[in-house]
C-alpha cells in the first residue's frame, strides 16, 4: 500500500511542473497564449527555416469571439519566438476558405451577418498578424462564390484564384502544411 502511494507522490512530483498557467508572448501579446516548455527532450533547432501555412476553413459558434484556428498562427509566431527561434526564420501565412470568410470582413459586413456584434473579433487578431509578416490569403473561389467584394475584405487579405492554388503554392515554396 505504501508503494503505491509513494509512486504516486513521486509521479505527482514529477509531472508538477509541467502543469503551469499559458501566458502572454512577447511578440503578439493580445493573442497566442502559450505555455513554456523547458528542456524540451525533443530539442528546437534554431538555426531552422519555420515557414508554416495554416489552412483554416471553418469557424466556430460564438462570432464574437475571434476564431482559435487563426489565433493559433499567433500562438505558433509567440511560441517559437520565446524558444529563440529569430524572427527572420519565422515565415507564416495563413489561407481562408469555407466558412471562415466571415472571419476576415470588414466590421460594417461582419455586422450584416452578425447583427448582435458590432466589431469583427478577428480584425485586431488579423492586422496584428500582417503587422508581424503574415500573409493572410483568401480563397477567390470562396469570395466568388459567397460574393465577397475586395472592398467588403480587411485590408490586410490578399485574394489568391483558390485556396488550393495558394496551398500548392506556398508548399512548393518550402511552407510546410498545418491543417485543421
Amino acid at each position: 500500500m505504501f508503494k503505491k502511494y509513494f509512486c504516486l507522490i513521486a509521479l505527482m512530483i514529477t509531472f508538477s511542473n509541467y502543469a503551469q498557467e499559458a501566458h502572454k508572448g512577447d511578440v503578439i501579446p493580445d493573442y497566442g497564449k502559450i505555455y513554456s516548455v523547458n528542456n524540451p527532450d525533443f530539442k528546437t533547432d534554431t538555426t531552422a527555416q519555420f515557414k508554416a501555412v495554416f489552412d483554416v476553413a471553418r469557424n466556430f459558434d460564438d462570432p464574437a469571439k475571434p476564431n482559435a484556428l487563426i489565433e493559433t498562427v499567433a500562438r505558433y509566431i509567440n511560441m517559437h519566438r520565446e524558444a529563440r527561434v529569430p524572427s527572420e526564420k519565422i515565415k507564416v501565412a495563413l489561407v481562408i476558405h469555407g466558412s471562415a470568410f466571415s472571419d476576415i470582413l470588414k466590421n460594417e459586413f461582419y455586422q450584416e451577418k452578425f447583427p448582435e456584434i458590432n466589431i469583427n473579433p478577428n480584425a485586431e487578431l488579423i492586422s496584428q498578424l500582417s503587422d508581424h509578416g503574415v500573409q493572410v490569403i483568401l480563397c477567390g473561389q470562396t469570395a466568388a462564390h459567397r460574393k465577397i467584394t475586395k472592398a467588403e475584405a480587411l485590408p490586410e487579405i490578399k485574394v489568391a484564384l483558390s485556396a488550393m492554388t495558394a496551398l500548392v503554392q506556398l508548399q512548393n515554396e518550402g511552407y510546410q502544411l498545418i491543417s485543421f
